[in-house]
């Protein structure tokens, strides 16, 4: 099966929905900032503020490079990851699916709130509600999109989207 990447705004769950996914079909699981965490040794905040973004994006690019060697895996990519249209066509072109787990604005911002720290994109509630709204138009470009209420269990969200994967065929 092919590798499966969960794409989505800052606290959509694609890392906590990822670990659940990845138990659900016994494959093993991949967090992107976690990963980058580890070889820096920094929080993605303090990436940002030592090296600026674009190096982060460099390093998060060659993360991404490889995952496309992993076999059987499902990567949570961070929030940006997939508004790069390089990052798109390597995940895709490695034969790769995404996900786009879609939830609400409200559900969003409810999660965000006193939950910031270490997000280096979230300034403020308006500025993350542009940066959501902004990067919608990327994430709509993912193989799949699963509507999410944000009252779904880790497991249930797991369970649709092997639901929606099931079927339909992974379009790239």
């Amino acid at each position: 099966m092919r590798n499966i990447y969960l794409v989505g705004f800052m606290g959509a769950g694609k890392s906590s929905i990822g670990s659940a996914l990845a138990g659900r079909l016994g494959h093993a699981f991949v967090d992107l900032d976690e990963h980058l965490v580890a070889e820096f040794g920094m929080p993605i905040h303090e990436i940002f503020e030592r090296f600026g973004e674009q190096r982060f994006r460099d390093a998060e690019r060659q993360a991404l490079r490889w995952t496309t060697g992993l076999e059987e895996t499902v990567i949570a990519t961070g929030g940006g990851a997939f508004c790069s249209n390089a990052n798109r066509d390597l995940i895709h072109g490695a034969g790769g699916c995404s996900v786009f787990l879609d939830v609400p604005w409200e559900v969003v911002e409810r999660r965000l709130v006193g939950n910031q720290s270490g997000r280096p994109k979230f300034v403020d509630v308006d500025s993350a509600r542009r940066l959501y709204s902004d990067r919608r138009v990327h994430y709509l470009q993912a193989s799949w999109t699963i509507d999410l209420a944000g009252s779904e269990s880790p497991r249930e969200a797991a369970q649709r989207i092997v639901t929606v994967m099931a079927g339909a065929p992974c379009v790239t």
